[in-house]
């Protein structure tokens, strides 16, 4: 059986990596949270531009083209430019993204902070203004090579996909795939697919802001990492992934958010009616992105449950749930 590839990035391999351009570790070596990717907190044995370490990242083979890369770590260095608080990556050598080993990979600066506290109004208005911040600088241009958060990429691509490989066992296959093309459906009816709307824009995103993707620190707010999954979209996916609770729970916290993204950029109310339709699409996409990636050792480990028949009902009942949350009124603000 063939290895993964990342099954070749040792300790050694990584500290190779870094050496190359200019950073030599001092031994200690942490693997941070990540599966698309793998992401080492790296100690220096001398300073870096006052960083005494930093985050390495090693992109998974064959996800991204280089230019796609090169395209996330332009919109990172707009976003600094324009001192909005993203983490990008660090110029070393005239570059910002390295090949190792077969491996290509970036260095950032290490940022301390923890998840935010969503139930704190101030701490979202102050989330709010800075995801205002970074729409004002995805919509002055367009991303060339990566792709956009719609119909067909999130959505009737990942099901094709999981029918076509046989991913869903026999027992729930039908039930699901009739829930899924039901779903799907009435998504075609919006802007995500062939409903346009002239209100809404689409725009270069953070694209994957959930909770743990902001670092919070209370004296310097949010700071915006990870913009691996940097799309093009409406402005609303860059919300509702901080919503939660029941409805007059996530109609506060998007009043919050939007009452300090106001402040800086108008929030069009028509990209409401996406909220569940984006949830249900990241649904969908979630188990195709599970097995596409099985053949990588780290994901059985994590997530043992996947593949299952009780699974597979559980994303039935989910994608029946979210029927329901489509056919009801937006939240409002």
């Amino acid at each position: 059986m063939s290895s993964h590839p990342f099954e070749a990035l040792t300790p050694d391999v990584v500290l190779d990596a870094l050496a190359a351009v200019g950073l030599y570790g001092d031994g200690r070596l942490m693997a941070l949270s990540s599966y698309e990717n793998r992401v080492y907190q790296v100690h220096l044995e001398e300073p870096h531009q006052d960083l005494t370490a930093v985050v390495a990242k090693f992109y998974r083979p064959g996800r991204w083209s280089q230019a796609q890369i090169l395209e996330e770590h332009s919109f990172a260095a707009e976003l600094m430019a324009a001192e909005v608080p993203a983490v990008g990556p660090l110029v070393l050598n005239g570059k910002t993204l390295h090949h190792h080993a077969g491996f290509d990979f970036s260095v950032s600066p290490r940022r301390g902070g923890r998840a935010p506290e969503l139930d704190d109004g101030l701490v979202l208005e102050w989330i709010g203004r800075f995801l205002a911040r970074i729409h004002a600088v995805g919509a002055t241009r367009p991303f060339v090579t990566r792709p956009a958060l719609d119909l067909q990429s999130f959505g009737l691509e990942p099901c094709e996909w999981l029918l076509g490989h046989q991913m869903i066992p026999m027992d729930v296959q039908s039930a699901w795939e009739k829930r899924c093309r039901e779903a799907l459906r009435m998504i075609a009816d919006t802007a995500l697919g062939e409903r346009k709307d002239p209100d809404i824009a689409m725009i270069r995103l953070h694209g994957d802001c959930h909770p743990g993707n902001i670092l919070w620190t209370p004296d310097q707010g949010p700071h915006f990492v990870d913009l691996d999954d940097a799309r093009t979209g409406p402005a609303v996916q860059d919300f509702w992934m901080l919503l939660s609770g029941d409805r007059s729970q996530r109609q506060r916290q998007l009043g919050a958010l939007v009452d300090g993204y106001e402040l800086f950029r108008e929030f069009e109310r028509a990209e409401l009616a996406l909220v569940e339709p984006l949830r249900t699409l990241r649904l969908v996409h979630y188990s195709a992105w599970l097995a596409r990636r099985w053949d990588d050792p780290i994901f059985p480990i994590n997530f043992p449950w996947f593949g299952s028949s009780d699974y597979w009902q559980g994303q039935v009942q989910m994608l029946e749930e979210q029927m329901e949350a489509m056919a009801e009124p937006p939240l409002v603000v």
